[in-house]
């Protein structure tokens, strides 16, 4: 469990370290590069990850809550909501225009469908801190940034390019989850 937490911790300080302390980003900067400031960040994300999945797969299984039959339905279409969000921000369609943080947001419905399904302890750290994570960045973007600029909406076949995207990065994430031994879909 304390590899989890340290993963959770660790992505969430090197994601927030830019709007915490701008001033030690910006002497990294200058410092080393742009590239290998960058770098070493991705590092620290990419180790975090890995830490929250070792983490998590040895975490022991505590019941916390059952989760509702149902909720293994509303589970994936949130999934598919949440892979577009993630997506959506990258997109060159009319979507993009729609919402201020949709990658965020995309890690947020993400947490929420999994909080539905894993009513366990290791899951309720993983998930619950992924989308309180989530809600703290945006609240911290939206008080540093001030008023969010909309950028301009695209074509719609950068939409249907997204839609495309979305189903079969669902296909994948959902047949990972069955050889990871997490059949997913009821």
């Amino acid at each position: 469990m304390t590899l989890l937490l340290l993963g959770i911790v660790l992505w969430s300080a090197a994601h927030a370290f830019k709007r915490v302390a701008p001033g030690m980003r910006a002497d990294l900067t200058d410092r080393f590069g742009a590239g290998p400031a960058k770098g070493f960040f991705a590092v620290l994300i990419g180790v975090s990850v890995l830490a929250m999945i070792l983490g998590f797969r040895g975490a022991p299984f505590t019941p916390v809550y059952t989760p509702p039959s149902w909720a293994v339905h509303v589970n994936n279409l949130l999934m598919l909501g949440a892979i577009a969000l993630m997506g959506m921000g990258q997109s060159k369609g009319r979507a993009r225009a729609w919402l201020r943080h949709p990658m965020l947001t995309g890690v947020l419905v993400w947490a929420v469908a999994h909080l539905l399904v894993n009513g366990d302890y290791a899951s309720l750290l993983l998930f619950g801190g992924m989308g309180l994570w989530a809600v703290l960045e945006m609240v911290m973007i939206n008080a540093q940034d001030g008023p969010w600029q909309r950028p301009a909406p695209g074509p719609i076949t950068g939409d249907l390019r997204l839609l495309a995207i979305t189903l079969v990065l669902y296909g994948v994430i959902g047949g990972i989850h069955a050889w990871l031994g997490y059949w997913p879909f009821g």
